[in-house]
């Protein structure tokens, strides 16, 4: 039997997001008792629940147009779903400090040390235990990222997307808004805040799955990581 390991925060109201996000809030919308007509019901049981965040809210893919102007109508509803459904790898990079770059020799590094390679298609998972570290804390929003250079390094290794723990794929003020604009440049994609990488490290080549929802004009999407290994 396969085994699936799920890579995804549970999303929940008031759970940390980007500063430039709005806060997530999940209520009540009607309950099973106002379905049945109860009068003063004793019990609320929800049957359906109101959701309220942004396409860019816990783990989650960015479509191409959200990297900048030049890539206008390349939502997310229109990227192939071959972008989300890829094998992967996952490198450690648990050694990199709070906004500390990650740089192309320390990627090398990471495959040298595991002997594994780089493939066209690939989704690159890069752990960093930051969300173990300091996730819902004051120092959440402060993890590594990568640098400038080693985000175009990636690309032209054709890869379909990588992916990272913190909020951000890059660091804040520093490679974050170039990072981005080199995804949209090169047309690969990434994946921020997933769960659980340390179970992916030193287990080699996996199947990576990260559907987004088919929002018509999206910048991006929340998703159900999984990674997959074959029993």
């Amino acid at each position: 039997m396969p085994e699936l390991i799920d890579l995804s925060q549970t999303i929940r109201s008031s759970m940390p997001v980007h500063k430039s996000m709005p806060p997530v809030r999940i209520r009540v919308h009607a309950t099973h008792e106002e379905w049945a007509g109860e009068e003063n019901p004793t019990t609320q049981t929800p049957s359906v629940l109101h959701l309220d965040f942004t396409e860019h809210t816990g783990t989650h893919v960015d479509a191409l147009n959200h990297m900048g102007p030049e890539q206008a109508g390349q939502s997310i509803d229109t990227m192939p779903l071959s972008t989300f459904f890829t094998e992967g790898i996952c490198l450690d990079l648990s050694y990199k400090g709070e906004k500390e770059l990650i740089h192309t020799r320390d990627i090398q590094k990471a495959l040298d040390t595991k002997d594994l390679t780089i493939r066209p298609g690939d989704t690159v998972l890069l752990y960093t235990d930051h969300y173990r570290r300091t996730y819902g804390t004051s120092r959440w929003a402060d993890g590594p990222g990568l640098s400038a250079e080693a985000a175009r390094w990636l690309g032209e290794q054709r890869i379909a997307a990588f992916g990272v723990e913190t909020v951000a794929p890059g660091v804040s003020g520093i490679s974050n808004k170039e990072v981005h604009r080199i995804c949209g440049e090169l047309r690969f994609t990434h994946y921020e805040n997933l769960i659980n990488l340390h179970q992916l490290v030193g287990r080699g080549r996996f199947r990576f799955i990260g559907l987004p929802l088919k929002i018509e004009g999206g910048t991006g999407s929340p998703v159900r990581a999984v990674a997959v290994f074959e029993g």
